[in-house]
């Protein structure tokens, strides 16, 4: 893969909860970081004293962050209704010539910044709350 533009990788949130996906407004910079937990199952007949895991198991986790300014009041507005509810939308992850992950995730810190002589910022973070699917671009 050829190295990408940054703007181009794109968080978007179901708006209505109909599927209509629209990008969060304001993002400067974004990451995604996907997490799985291993099982030991390490004993004292384990070859050599190699550790083993258990294939398949644990928990598989995601997360999105991202900083960035004030744009859109819609998706401003969404963002900070979601955190307060605590409900957990589809979002879609579009990482350019990779692909797209998209799945529930819930709000989990939503920072608000400004001083006085600059613009307001904010940062997100978001968690995955259930199964995510990939689709390769």
């Amino acid at each position: 893969m050829a190295a990408q533009n940054g703007k181009d990788l794109l968080v978007k949130v179901d708006m209505t909860g109909t599927g209509t996906f629209v990008t969060i407004a304001g993002l400067r910079a974004t990451r995604v970081s996907f997490n799985a937990e291993s099982v030991d199952v390490t004993s004292l007949e384990s070859q050599g004293g190699w550790r083993e895991l258990l294939a398949g198991a644990g928990v598989k986790s995601a997360s999105i962050s991202g900083s960035g300014v004030f744009k859109d009041e819609g998706t401003d507005e969404r963002a900070r209704q979601l955190f307060f509810d605590g409900q957990t939308p589809d979002f879609q992850v579009i990482i350019p010539d990779f692909g797209i992950i998209e799945g529930a995730f819930q709000v989990t810190s939503l920072e608000y910044a400004g001083s006085h002589n600059g613009e307001a910022t904010y940062e997100m973070s978001l968690a995955s709350a259930g199964a995510l699917t990939f689709t390769a671009t």
